[in-house]
């Protein structure tokens, strides 16, 4: 199969984010690819809760959703939306972050809530809610397609493997990671944890990613990391996206997972122990 990793650098206007989201898409499918995956929040990425609020829509009103779901239907292919950022009849009004992977067909085959919510202080300059603006799922996702078991996940919880080994022994093949990775975190941790995700459960990792500077709110933009990767069943970092915004094209065979998975069969060594 071949995969199409999007990598974009969004700003907080899903109207001026969608064209060149959708002309990307064109490019990836014109180049051959199967799957076509984009970063998390592909709609808006900005922290001003306030204007999230006037912006975003709800699932069956979101203008972004609906387009890509046409565009996946008029070209052929199967696309991961990575995530988008949805309003919710929640009645404490947070958002939702949630990842769509839709059909050839334009049908939505499933949804994925993020799970885990990006609470941290990475400086004394640079401090992150998530929680407050965004509810966590609670359920993890695997979604079956002619490639494979395609496990779903969202950016932070790249940082909890147990997450990552449900999905793999349940089936998944390939682990998603579409992310807004913090170019600070992402410099130091971004490669080592989704080559380790990719060891432990012996799948491909696929990572679309957000790059660059992002809209600035309370007087300081956000920046991510970009470098968009794809990871071997073995740890072979396949393909690296950099720091440019554009498309990451690379071929999968998914025989390497099986043949992983024979040579070091740790999915199947899990073991109860005591202690501490």
């Amino acid at each position: 199969m071949r995969a199409a990793l999007l990598q974009l650098s969004v700003t907080d206007d899903p109207q001026a984010n969608l064209p060149v989201t959708l002309s990307l898409l064109r490019e990836a499918a014109t180049k051959g690819a199967d799957l076509v995956l984009t970063p998390e929040v592909t709609n808006c990425l900005s922290s001003d809760r306030a204007h999230q609020r006037a912006v975003l829509r709800h699932e069956q009103d979101d203008p972004t959703l609906s387009a890509l779901r046409e565009e996946a239907e008029r070209l052929g292919i199967w696309l991961l939306a990575g995530s988008l950022a949805l309003l919710t009849h929640d009645a404490d009004g947070r958002f939702a972050n949630r990842s769509f992977l839709i059909r050839p067909d334009g049908g939505i085959a499933a949804r994925y809530d993020k799970i885990h919510m990006f609470d941290v202080t990475v400086s004394e300059t640079e401090q992150y809610r998530e929680s407050t603006g965004y509810r966590p799922g609670n359920r993890a996702v695997l979604a079956d397609t002619p490639f494979g078991a395609i496990g779903l996940t969202v950016c932070y919880d790249l940082r909890f493997p147990n997450l990552y080994r449900r999905l793999a022994k349940a089936g998944a093949k390939i682990l998603t990671v579409p992310a807004a990775f913090n170019d600070t975190t992402g410099a130091a941790h971004w490669e080592p944890l989704l080559r380790a995700r990719a060891i432990e459960c012996g799948a491909f990792v696929l990572a679309p990613a957000q790059t660059g500077t992002h809209a600035a709110h309370a007087g300081r933009p956000r920046r991510t990391y970009g470098h968009s990767l794809v990871v071997s069943p073995w740890g072979e970092v396949l393909a690296d996206g950099g720091t440019e915004t554009g498309i990451l094209l690379v071929d999968l065979d998914l025989d390497a997972v099986d043949k992983a998975r024979s040579q070091v069969p740790s999915l199947l060594h899990d073991c109860d122990f005591e202690g501490p």
